[in-house]
């Protein structure tokens, strides 16, 4: 946080490795849809404000790191989990990108890379959220799954792998 000038601190809670796990992760009851929903964060910051930060760890080897809209999305969903457990969340979130430094070579010991660190801000609008869980709730109450179209790039992978006809 100090290498990138941003002004926050680790957000200090007893409910944090909960919310770090995978099959607890930050929790909200969605009573009109009978939905659990949760989502495993990476990091929580907090803002002089005492506002929330979400923050996102990613690896790459890529040259370029890139913030794909599924990314902007799973922080979104983060987002509106920390709000609906009433606690005040930033509009901002940070994505930080472990990128393998191929020019330094191996590390001090055998079998280690070099990594370069970026922190890229991210700002990030979960009133979508709200909206879609309903229409989540009717696909899901669905006798059978909606038809695959090839247009949709969800449908694609199922289509193009014969998983559904």
């Amino acid at each position: 946080m100090e290498k990138f000038g941003i002004d926050a601190v680790p957000f200090k809670t007893p409910e944090i490795n909960k919310w770090r796990h995978n099959f607890s992760g930050v929790e909200y009851n969605h009573k009109p849809s009978g939905f659990l929903i949760h989502g495993a964060v990476d990091d929580v910051w907090v803002n002089p404000n005492g506002e929330l930060i979400v923050v996102d760890y990613k690896a790459t080897g890529a040259n370029q790191h890139k913030i794909y809209d599924s990314y902007k999305r799973q922080m979104e969903i983060y987002q509106w989990l920390l709000q609906k457990n009433d606690y005040p969340v930033s509009n901002l979130s940070y994505f930080v990108f472990a990128r393998v430094n191929k020019a330094g070579g191996f590390g001090m010991g055998k079998g280690s890379l070099l990594f370069d660190i970026f922190a890229e801000p991210c700002r990030v609008d979960n009133s979508w959220v709200d909206n879609i869980i309903p229409k989540v709730r009717e696909i899901f109450d669905l006798e059978t799954p909606p038809a695959s179209s090839p247009d949709c790039e969800h449908c694609k992978f199922s289509v193009l792998s014969g998983l559904r006809e």
